[in-house]
């Protein structure tokens, strides 16, 4: 039993592996075994482990100033902001640091917001959430959550959210009154297996929301940065929401680096004191993001994703029928549902480990795979050579 297990609350279930560095999509564990990483921190390594422009990035502002609080102005807050705002095509950017951070903020914005510009009665305002969703574990957002492991045991729960199908906007539409201040979804669910939804549904979210006057707010925390072979998931068909939130590679996986993107007048709801964070937009965090938005801006990483995903589905299709039995993938992202009669999809982590790949379960027998964008072609036939001999060979 690892030191970690044994001076950690124990609110994960970890391969039993110790991991000490990592260079690209590769990390070493204490004993010096090399597995390819293909979590990715849950998408906050798009770029891979120790990239030299993110690394150099955090390398200078540590030296220089880490932390002021938003009690003052600092150096790099300015331009991370604004390049973040242009690079999503919206106005203003409120930065905070973790992914349910963002998520709560969020919400926030949209109550104020309807109190303020719909003129929906106080205390009445309410969002409507997807089945299957995962926005994070605070009290507030496990209150709107179908997962029973993440719900059961943290009541009484904050009201105000209303629930309908994943995927349905006739039900979406159905459940819009005049008390609706916003949509909250991810355009593909990553922790309920890399959902898609079918073609059109974003576009129906979107058009729903506008001829309701009512906020979509996009949760691209895993999907969002790169991910999906376009800068968001949205893109993929043409939709731009109201609010975009984000997190995870926006951190460079350095820092926690969040934020709540959106127009002026959404945004302009909130004012001095309303919210805050004192590390939110610190020198440090604003230092890596902006470096982050930098390595998007070329679109080298959108495409390699797009690219090299296509190239992960073809190779994912082959397994259906030899212990696969269902694949999802966008980009560089992809859930693989198990026959269930072979294996969990913990004991297929299990098997990939130990053939030097990382990976993880979700739900029984499904597994995700979300490798750095940096992964090279010859590296993602490896990784599906290891899968499908995991899948269809006996046990050691």
């Amino acid at each position: 039993m690892s030191l970690a297990e044994t001076a950690t609350a124990h609110n994960y279930q970890p391969l039993p592996v110790v991991l000490a560095s990592g260079q690209g999509a590769w990390v070493t564990d204490v004993d010096g075994n090399r597995y390819l990483d293909c979590l990715a921190g849950y998408s906050a390594l798009n770029f891979g482990h120790g990239h030299p422009r993110l690394t150099a990035a955090a390398q200078e502002q540590l030296a220089r100033l880490t932390l002021t609080s938003r009690a003052f102005h600092n150096d790099r807050l300015g331009p991370f902001c604004r390049d973040l705002a242009e690079l999503a095509g919206m106005d203003l950017v409120l930065p905070m640091n973790t992914g349910a951070e963002a998520v709560e903020t969020a919400i926030k914005v949209a109550r104020k917001w309807g109190y303020e510009r719909k003129g929906v009665a106080p205390d009445r305002a309410t969002v409507i959430v997807a089945d299957g969703n995962f926005h994070g574990r605070t009290t507030t957002i496990v209150s709107f959550s179908s997962d029973p492991v993440a719900r059961d045991g943290f009541g009484p729960f904050t009201p105000g959210f209303r629930t309908v199908p994943y995927g349905d906007g006739a039900a979406l539409e159905a459940a819009v009154d005049e008390n609706t201040v916003a949509v909250l979804l991810e355009p593909i669910q990553g922790e309920a297996g890399v959902r898609i939804p079918p073609p059109g549904y974003l576009q129906a979210v979107r058009d729903v929301c506008t001829r309701e006057n009512v906020l979509f707010i996009a949760d691209e925390i895993q999907s969002g940065l790169g991910r999906t072979g376009t800068t968001f998931a949205c893109d993929a068909e043409g939709v731009t929401p109201d609010i975009y939130v984000l997190g995870k590679a926006l951190g460079g996986g350095i820092v926690p680096v969040s934020a709540v993107v959106s127009r002026h007048d959404v945004l302009d709801v909130i004012r001095p004191g309303s919210h805050g964070s004192t590390f939110g937009g610190n020198p440090l965090a604003a230092a890596v993001g902006h470096a982050v938005v930098e390595l998007l801006r070329s679109g080298e990483y959108q495409a390699r994703a797009a690219e090299f995903g296509a190239r992960l589905r073809t190779r994912l299709e082959d397994l259906v029928g030899h212990g696969a039995v269902a694949v999802r993938s966008r980009g560089l992202w992809a859930g693989i549902d198990l026959d269930p009669t072979l294996m969990t999809g913990r004991q297929a982590c299990m098997r990939l480990l130990d053939r030097g790949i990382l990976a993880k379960d979700t739900h029984g027998s499904t597994i995700r795979l979300a490798p750095p964008l940096v992964i090279e072609p010859s590296q993602l036939d490896w990784l599906c050579d290891q899968l499908g001999e995991a899948l269809t060979r006996p046990a050691d």
